[in-house]
């Protein structure tokens, strides 16, 4: 009944999305009442379908970014070579979501201009906390035996962590992407203030002539791909899992 009532939701929610992307239209009688002096209902200064896709562009460039510093870095600091940096790289994974994303706009627009680099530089400084963390919390939680079973088996360093190491990880590194990537799809909308294309377009659009039915049409959007991307990740992990044996079928 739980599976049936979750794959029902995901077709809603999914049919839902499709309709505001591509037939904002049909919701126009809903959407008359949250304008003023006859502004239209729908946006239609760009094609929602382009800015989405443009939307989801820059989170994903990002979050590869991300993923791909924060992995290595938790690796590195839970070598003992490099167990002595972990503060440091705490700091500067922190120090990402502590800097608020409009202000990283405002640092980057000078040195890289207007469009999608300062957007991606603000969202890759976002995305590395929740990843870093969890990619050392998962190889530090690998069991002292596992790795002496291991070593018994004669790997060597290189062996042993990508053969047990990471796949015992891998669940809490899934769950790090997966949070990273949601607050990204969020935070991406304000890359619209410096002319980076995507959704933040239509709220910004809708903030500016006090349309509220601009603001709800870009917010649904971004809610519910926030909503079916977190699923969808996690229907992944749970899949990766099960086949490595780490979750019961």
């Amino acid at each position: 009944m739980k599976f049936i009532v979750a794959n029902l939701f995901r077709t809603l929610a999914l049919v839902m999305l499709l309709i505001l992307i591509f037939r904002t239209e049909w919701f126009s009688f809903m959407l008359v009442p949250l304008t003023n002096n006859n502004a239209p209902p729908v946006y239609t200064q760009n094609s929602l379908a382009s800015l989405a896709l443009g939307h989801l562009e820059l989170v994903f460039v990002s979050i590869i970014g991300s993923a791909v510093l924060a992995v290595l870095g938790g690796i590195f600091v839970t070598r003992p070579s490099g167990a002595d940096f972990l503060p440091l790289s705490r700091a500067i994974a922190n120090a990402g979501q502590t800097f608020p994303p409009v202000a990283v706009l405002a640092l980057a627009v000078p040195a890289t201009g207007f469009g999608a680099a300062p957007t991606l530089i603000a969202l890759f400084l976002y995305g590395l906390l929740p990843i870093f963390e969890n990619t050392v919390a998962g190889l530090k939680q690998v069991s002292p035996q596992v790795l002496d079973a291991a070593d018994g088996m004669g790997m060597n360093g290189t062996q042993r962590l990508f053969q047990v190491e990471l796949p015992l990880a891998l669940p809490l590194i899934l769950e790090g992407l997966k949070v990273a990537t949601v607050i990204n799809i969020g935070t991406a909308t304000i890359g619209s203030t410096v002319a980076a294309k995507g959704l933040g377009e239509v709220i910004i659009a809708g903030l500016i002539s006090d349309n509220t039915a601009f603001i709800l049409q870009g917010g649904l959007i971004v809610g519910l791909m926030a909503v079916l991307i977190y699923d969808v990740i996690g229907m992944l992990e749970g899949a990766i899992t099960r086949r490595m044996g780490l979750r019961p079928a």
